[in-house]
């Protein structure tokens, strides 16, 4: 069995595709690198599960196999829930990280500690010619006032969890798994996705007897 992991965001991948690799020991994960024929997917949806179910049904249109994607937003209390699903673009279309890293700080800049809580979501799709699934993750934590850490990508460097005492971007990979938005709805996917991609192996193993 195949499945294509959605994004062409290559850090995201890489927390994608080693999360997974854990879970799926007998499935060939495949990437957008595997087809270069897939440009951008527009993702105009108005939450971040419509964006990860627009990619996802993009990318098993377009491949015919299996699809797995995900949208992550970060919502800062102080800030009315955003950046949102405007999170990647939150300095403007073409923004870098650093850019949107500094718009938020300059943003929460007299903002006081007590009011700068926020937490990442994660929303991960699947979609196969039977079945659609989604699930969700979210991680707690405050946005500190200056950067720290030189590990992940994004707004990992200024998203710090109380729990660990630490941004992300002080976590490696494995210990940010454990707190992660992107970690946990990996993990919740799991409880329904493995099952059914079971009942599709036993089933086509019918098939070929």
């Amino acid at each position: 069995m195949e499945i294509v992991i959605a994004t062409h965001n290559n850090d995201k991948l890489k927390e994608l595709l080693k999360a997974f690799d854990s879970h799926f020991s007998s499935i060939d994960l495949l990437t957008l690198n595997d087809f270069p024929g897939v440009g951008e997917i527009i993702e105009d949806g108005k939450t971040l599960e419509q964006n990860a179910l627009i990619k996802a049904r993009e990318v098993f249109n377009l491949t015919g196999i299996p699809a797995l994607s995900d949208d992550t937003g970060l919502e800062v209390e102080a800030l009315n829930g955003a950046p949102g699903v405007y999170t990647a673009r939150y300095a403007g279309e073409g923004c870098s990280y650093y850019d949107n890293v500094s718009k938020l700080l300059e943003d929460m800049q007299t903002i006081p500690a007590p009011n700068r809580t926020a937490k990442f979501k994660t929303v991960i799709a699947y979609k196969d010619e039977t079945i659609e699934m989604t699930a969700e993750g979210i991680a707690e934590g405050t946005i500190s006032r200056t950067s720290s850490g030189d590990f992940g990508f994004g707004y990992d460097p200024i998203f710090y969890i109380p729990e660990a005492r630490k941004t992300f971007a002080e976590m490696n990979i494995d210990e940010k798994e454990i707190y992660s938005h992107r970690g946990k709805a990996i993990r919740a996917i799991m409880n329904t996705l493995i099952p059914h991609l079971e009942q599709v192996r036993q089933m086509t193993k019918k098939e070929k007897a």
